[in-house]
């Protein structure tokens, strides 16, 4: 039974992966000056990113992706703008309400990391005549990343569980993929099972990988020492 079906299995697997790479890759991007701002001193620097991040973490993703893919339809000046031809599609729509929650998420954990950076660290970098960029660029962010880290994992794989919403726009990720089998065979049970194994196989993958990076950093870091 499961056989006759694993060739969608794969490519709603192959969906998923793809939302969730492409979303915690530019999601990082956006959220590396969302993370720096939320880490100035200033409190008008802070204002904009605070409220950007109070609204991805305070509201379900499920919530998010309905206002990307039902509200935004709703302005005459979106249907007809250029970017319509993406926004129509639910796959954009998901990418681009994922991309958009994790940055959120991904600039607290960097906030945090930075935060969390020694200050004696940033004062001898200061003390070596380094600017606040340099100081920044070469010292508090590559130490950010190595605390971060962890955190960062974790954030990747709560974002692959909760990508799981992004069948009800008609999606076909794994979750998709076993409603349409379910409605052919109505063998619920076997076939939730079947999507709750691929979840648990690519949470393995991803854990083991965050684990090489950080064993990896961790040497680099002991060999500059």
């Amino acid at each position: 039974m499961v056989a006759r079906f694993l060739p969608a299995l794969l490519d709603g697997m192959l969906v998923t992966l793809e939302l969730v790479a492409v979303a915690i890759v530019v999601g990082l991007i956006l959220a590396i000056p969302l993370g720096i701002a939320r880490a100035s001193r200033h409190w008008y620097v802070r204002a904009l990113p605070y409220i950007y991040v109070f609204f991805f973490r305070g509201t379900p993703l499920l919530l998010q992706l309905f206002l990307v893919y039902y509200g935004i339809s709703q302005f005459e000046a979106v249907r007809e703008s250029i970017f319509w031809h993406y926004l129509r599609e639910p796959y954009w729509c998901a990418l681009i309400t994922m991309t958009l929650h994790t940055a959120a998420y991904i600039a607290e954990i960097l906030r945090g990391a930075i935060q969390s950076v020694p200050g004696g660290e940033v004062e001898a970098a200061r003390a070596l005549g380094m600017s606040r960029r340099q100081a920044l660029q070469y010292i508090i962010l590559p130490r950010a990343v190595r605390i971060g880290l962890p955190a960062y994992g974790n954030e990747v794989i709560l974002m692959l569980k909760a990508s799981a919403v992004v069948y009800t726009i008609t999606v076909m990720d794994i979750m998709g993929v076993v409603k349409g089998i379910n409605s052919q065979t109505y063998q619920f049970e076997l076939f939730y099972l079947v999507a709750g194994v691929i979840y648990l196989v690519i949470t393995i993958a991803f854990t083991q990988l965050f684990k090489l990076v950080e064993r990896w950093l961790k040497i680099e870091a002991s060999q500059k020492r």
